[in-house]
């Protein structure tokens, strides 16, 4: 072989070095990509939201009077007695009115026993004496006439006489009638006397009844053994007929209205577990269970919403009114569920799809899922057990697409 044979062959393989350098220069690398299997394990369906804690039988307490604050007695969130005092109204004004009614009833009392005894007593025994004697003239004259009719026939009178006697019984007839009809009136007015009395009397005791429930009320106290969580008020504070002076409850149970977003309404039933965190006590967790399911959807800020009411243990009164915590709802438990990581299912359109790593290529692949945990989904068809799908990550993964996989973190 011959110096320039050599030297033409060296020239033809780096030529074809060369070339082959450009050639791998200009394809583009194969994207890296994290990857996972799909494994059976025990799968907890849940969902995650947010809530507001709320106690379950609140008991408000409101001013029944326009009065001042003489003094707050307790602090909130103090555990209570019920009938224990709680803070105490100025009720002086109270006291008066109280006093004014009930010199008021005893008055309409006393008018009622006059009506219903016939009125005025020395009116209605002057009409009685005076229709008495009426009736017994009536009665006399009566007498007289007949027997001076009798003396007429016998013509021991003159008819003269039993005119005259026939007058004074037609006068003392006409004034029986009159008497008769001043006692009928007098009656009348009796009953209609008793009747108003009555209403009288009843008005009064109303009225009384209810300054006298204002007079208890300036002594706000507690209505039920529980928790006072709201005492707004201060000495010296004026307050108005319906102002919220307190709240008390029994927070040893409360209530948690969850707000869950109305794609996964579908999910929820009455009863199932509830797990509630509050960020102010990290680590802590209480239980509890659905008690209603949202029957509407309503808007809360950007969300679409429906609000979960759920009963949650708190033995310990550490979630307190109006507080903002975590939820948890368990919707779902499946045992033995082949699952794989929540990212690597994603919707297009109708349909749930994965793409499954064959060899150095992605495989477009579409399945059916079931329930969905805090991280995994269960896939119902179109995956055996085994099998790697990719995770997304920086590139945008497309079906036939060269990978290389990455190493696991």
């Amino acid at each position: 072989m011959t110096v320039k044979t050599i030297l033409g062959w060296a020239g033809g393989a780096a030529l074809a070095i060369v070339v082959l350098l450009v050639a791998l220069s200009g394809r583009e690398p194969r994207p890296e990509v994290q990857v996972a299997r799909a494994v059976r394990e025990n799968l907890l369906a849940s969902i995650s939201s947010n809530g507001k804690v709320e106690p379950l039988v609140p008991h408000e307490l409101r001013a029944q009077v326009n009065t001042f604050v003489r003094r707050a007695v307790a602090t909130e969130g103090q555990a209570v007695k019920a009938g224990q005092l709680l803070a105490e109204l100025d009720s002086a004004e109270v006291q008066a009115e109280v006093a004014r009614l009930r010199n008021e009833l005893l008055a309409a009392q006393d008018e009622l026993r006059a009506a219903r005894s016939g009125g005025s007593p020395e009116a209605r025994a002057q009409v009685e004496a005076d229709l008495k004697q009426a009736e017994a003239d009536v009665g006399r004259l009566r007498r007289e006439a007949a027997a001076l009719e009798r003396l007429l026939a016998k013509q021991a009178a003159s008819k003269a006489e039993v005119d005259n006697a026939k007058q004074q019984l037609a006068s003392a007839e006409e004034k029986l009638g009159v008497l008769q009809k001043k006692k009928e009136e007098f009656d009348r007015q009796a009953k209609l006397g008793t009747e108003l009395g009555s209403l009288q009397v009843q008005q009064k005791a109303a009225a009384l009844r209810e300054a006298e429930q204002n007079l208890r009320s300036t002594q706000l106290t507690a209505p039920v053994n529980g928790t006072l969580y709201l005492l707004p008020v201060r000495a010296g504070q004026y307050v108005r007929v319906g102002e919220l002076l307190g709240e008390v409850a029994d927070l040893s149970r409360v209530r948690v209205r969850a707000f869950v977003d109305e794609p996964e309404l579908g999910w929820l039933e009455q009863g199932q577990k509830v797990e509630i965190t509050w960020d102010a006590l990290p680590g802590r967790a209480w239980a509890g269970q659905t008690e209603m399911v949202p029957k509407t959807v309503v808007a809360r800020g950007t969300r679409s919403v429906g609000e979960v009411l759920c009963s949650i243990e708190n033995a310990g009164l550490e979630l307190l009114p109006n507080i903002n915590v975590n939820v948890r709802i368990l919707v779902r438990e499946q045992a033995n569920a082949l699952v794989v990581p929540r990212g690597a299912v994603r919707t297009e359109g109708k349909e749930r799809v994965v793409f499954v790593v064959e060899g150095t290529k992605l495989r477009r692949r579409a399945v059916k899922a079931g329930i969905t945990g805090a991280g995994s989904v269960e896939i119902l068809d179109g995956l055996a057990e085994g099998e790697t799908v990719a995770l997304p990550g920086d590139v945008e993964l497309r079906d036939g697409m060269e990978i290389r996989v990455a190493a696991p973190r």
